[in-house]
Protein backbone atom coordinates (compact mmCIF):
# COMPACT_ATOMS: atom_id res chain seq x y z
CA UNK A 1 0.00 0.00 0.00
CA UNK A 2 1.87 3.46 -0.93
CA UNK A 3 1.63 6.45 0.86
CA UNK A 4 -0.96 8.41 -0.90
CA UNK A 5 -3.20 5.90 0.12
CA UNK A 6 -2.82 5.62 3.46
CA UNK A 7 -3.15 9.68 3.67
CA UNK A 8 -6.68 9.57 1.84
CA UNK A 9 -7.30 6.42 3.98
CA UNK A 10 -6.47 8.51 7.37
CA UNK A 11 -8.20 11.76 5.92
CA UNK A 12 -11.63 9.61 5.06
CA UNK A 13 -11.26 8.45 9.00
CA UNK A 14 -11.18 11.68 10.23
CA UNK A 15 -13.73 12.81 8.04
CA UNK A 16 -16.41 10.17 9.03
CA UNK A 17 -15.30 10.64 13.17
CA UNK A 18 -15.84 14.15 13.14
CA UNK A 19 -19.24 13.83 10.67
CA UNK A 20 -20.07 11.50 13.59
CA UNK A 21 -19.92 14.16 15.99
CA UNK A 22 -22.77 15.81 15.09
CA UNK A 23 -26.39 15.83 14.94
CA UNK A 24 -27.65 14.71 18.00
CA UNK A 25 -31.10 15.84 19.09
CA UNK A 26 -32.67 16.34 22.47
CA UNK A 27 -33.92 12.54 22.54
CA UNK A 28 -30.38 11.57 21.96
CA UNK A 29 -29.58 13.61 25.02
CA UNK A 30 -32.32 11.81 27.21
CA UNK A 31 -30.60 8.25 26.31
CA UNK A 32 -27.93 9.42 28.29
CA UNK A 33 -27.07 7.70 31.79
CA UNK A 34 -27.89 10.33 34.01
CA UNK A 35 -29.91 12.40 32.40
CA UNK A 36 -33.30 12.73 33.49
CA UNK A 37 -35.09 15.79 34.69
CA UNK A 38 -33.19 17.08 37.46
CA UNK A 39 -30.74 14.35 37.81
CA UNK A 40 -27.39 16.63 37.76
CA UNK A 41 -24.77 14.22 36.28
CA UNK A 42 -25.05 15.66 32.91
CA UNK A 43 -23.17 18.50 32.68
CA UNK A 44 -23.05 19.71 36.22
CA UNK A 45 -26.90 19.95 35.51
CA UNK A 46 -30.06 18.60 33.85
CA UNK A 47 -29.32 19.38 30.30
CA UNK A 48 -32.42 20.62 28.02
CA UNK A 49 -32.37 22.08 24.68
CA UNK A 50 -31.97 25.17 26.40
CA UNK A 51 -29.21 24.57 28.36
CA UNK A 52 -27.64 23.24 25.40
CA UNK A 53 -28.05 26.86 23.38
CA UNK A 54 -26.65 28.97 26.44
CA UNK A 55 -23.73 27.06 26.33
CA UNK A 56 -23.03 28.65 22.71
CA UNK A 57 -20.63 27.90 20.00
CA UNK A 58 -16.85 26.93 19.64
CA UNK A 59 -17.44 29.74 16.95
CA UNK A 60 -19.39 32.67 18.08
CA UNK A 61 -23.01 33.03 18.15
CA UNK A 62 -22.95 33.03 13.81
CA UNK A 63 -21.06 29.53 13.73
CA UNK A 64 -18.20 29.34 11.66
CA UNK A 65 -18.48 32.17 8.24
CA UNK A 66 -15.50 30.73 6.21
CA UNK A 67 -17.20 32.44 3.21
CA UNK A 68 -17.61 35.96 4.52
CA UNK A 69 -20.96 37.04 3.78
CA UNK A 70 -21.90 37.55 7.69
CA UNK A 71 -25.32 39.38 7.08
CA UNK A 72 -25.13 40.85 10.62
CA UNK A 73 -21.79 42.57 10.05
CA UNK A 74 -23.12 43.88 6.95
CA UNK A 75 -26.17 44.93 8.12
CA UNK A 76 -24.58 47.86 10.90
CA UNK A 77 -23.40 49.61 8.23
CA UNK A 78 -20.03 50.70 9.16
CA UNK A 79 -17.20 50.20 6.69
CA UNK A 80 -14.68 49.90 9.37
CA UNK A 81 -14.20 47.94 12.65
CA UNK A 82 -13.25 50.56 15.06
CA UNK A 83 -14.49 53.53 15.81
CA UNK A 84 -15.06 56.30 13.10
CA UNK A 85 -14.53 59.36 14.82
CA UNK A 86 -11.25 57.80 16.18
CA UNK A 87 -10.40 56.77 12.96
CA UNK A 88 -10.86 59.89 10.94
CA UNK A 89 -9.07 62.47 13.73
CA UNK A 90 -6.10 60.35 13.58
CA UNK A 91 -6.01 60.67 9.85
CA UNK A 92 -6.24 64.33 9.98
CA UNK A 93 -4.04 64.31 13.09
CA UNK A 94 -1.22 62.94 11.26
CA UNK A 95 -1.73 64.07 8.08
CA UNK A 96 1.28 66.26 8.18
CA UNK A 97 3.23 63.01 7.53
CA UNK A 98 3.70 61.11 4.99
CA UNK A 99 1.10 58.14 5.34
CA UNK A 100 2.64 54.29 4.81
CA UNK A 101 -0.52 52.05 5.73
CA UNK A 102 -3.50 52.12 7.01
CA UNK A 103 -5.44 49.69 7.98
CA UNK A 104 -9.53 50.60 8.85
CA UNK A 105 -10.53 47.22 9.88
CA UNK A 106 -7.70 46.42 12.38
CA UNK A 107 -7.58 50.30 13.69
CA UNK A 108 -3.75 50.77 12.61
CA UNK A 109 -2.55 54.00 10.70
CA UNK A 110 1.38 53.78 10.08
CA UNK A 111 3.52 57.03 8.94
CA UNK A 112 6.74 57.12 7.31
CA UNK A 113 10.16 58.68 8.65
CA UNK A 114 9.48 62.50 8.54
CA UNK A 115 12.11 65.30 9.03
CA UNK A 116 10.26 68.73 9.73
CA UNK A 117 11.92 71.23 7.35
CA UNK A 118 13.65 72.76 10.82
CA UNK A 119 15.62 69.86 12.23
CA UNK A 120 16.91 68.17 8.78
CA UNK A 121 18.93 65.61 11.29
CA UNK A 122 16.11 64.59 13.23
CA UNK A 123 13.22 61.98 12.06
CA UNK A 124 10.08 61.16 13.45
CA UNK A 125 7.51 57.65 12.44
CA UNK A 126 4.24 57.13 13.89
CA UNK A 127 1.94 54.77 14.29
CA UNK A 128 -1.69 54.97 15.94
CA UNK A 129 -3.84 52.37 17.15
CA UNK A 130 -7.40 52.70 17.70
CA UNK A 131 -8.64 50.20 20.49
CA UNK A 132 -12.58 49.96 20.53
CA UNK A 133 -15.62 51.12 18.56
CA UNK A 134 -16.55 53.47 21.43
CA UNK A 135 -15.05 57.39 21.73
CA UNK A 136 -13.12 57.22 25.02
CA UNK A 137 -9.99 58.02 25.64
CA UNK A 138 -8.29 54.37 26.29
CA UNK A 139 -9.19 53.60 22.60
CA UNK A 140 -6.56 55.28 21.25
CA UNK A 141 -3.00 54.65 21.59
CA UNK A 142 0.03 56.40 19.52
CA UNK A 143 3.72 55.24 19.15
CA UNK A 144 6.14 57.52 18.34
CA UNK A 145 9.63 56.85 16.99
CA UNK A 146 12.52 58.96 17.01
CA UNK A 147 16.12 59.15 15.53
CA UNK A 148 18.57 61.22 15.38
CA UNK A 149 21.39 61.12 11.96
CA UNK A 150 24.43 59.41 13.01
CA UNK A 151 26.24 61.03 10.11
CA UNK A 152 25.90 60.20 6.39
CA UNK A 153 23.27 58.01 5.73
CA UNK A 154 23.00 56.73 9.32
CA UNK A 155 20.09 57.35 11.92
CA UNK A 156 20.38 56.30 15.52
CA UNK A 157 17.40 55.64 17.80
CA UNK A 158 16.38 58.51 20.35
CA UNK A 159 14.44 58.70 22.94
CA UNK A 160 11.22 60.75 22.70
CA UNK A 161 9.70 62.57 25.40
CA UNK A 162 6.64 60.50 26.89
CA UNK A 163 4.46 64.35 27.18
CA UNK A 164 4.87 64.43 23.18
CA UNK A 165 2.53 61.15 22.78
CA UNK A 166 0.01 62.34 25.20
CA UNK A 167 0.21 65.48 23.44
CA UNK A 168 -0.67 63.37 20.19
CA UNK A 169 -3.22 61.71 22.26
CA UNK A 170 -5.08 64.56 23.09
CA UNK A 171 -4.82 66.54 19.90
CA UNK A 172 -6.23 63.41 18.36
CA UNK A 173 -9.04 62.83 21.19
CA UNK A 174 -9.69 66.70 20.63
CA UNK A 175 -10.77 66.46 16.84
CA UNK A 176 -12.73 63.68 17.09
CA UNK A 177 -14.98 65.15 19.79
CA UNK A 178 -14.82 68.30 17.01
CA UNK A 179 -15.82 65.54 14.38
CA UNK A 180 -18.82 63.92 16.49
CA UNK A 181 -19.89 67.26 17.72
CA UNK A 182 -19.96 68.53 13.63
CA UNK A 183 -21.71 64.87 13.18
CA UNK A 184 -24.65 65.59 15.31
CA UNK A 185 -25.40 69.29 14.65
CA UNK A 186 -25.48 68.65 10.31
CA UNK A 187 -28.47 65.37 11.08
Amino acid sequence: MTVSKLKLIAACTLVSALAACGGASQSDYDNYPGSAPGNDRVLGRSATRADMKKQGSVFGDSGLNIFGNDTKKQDNGSGIGVNSFLWRATLDTLSFMPLNSADPFGGVIITDWYSPAETPNERFKITGYILGTALRSDAVKVSIFRQVRAGGNEWADAVVDPKTVTAMEDSILTRARQLRIDSASSQ
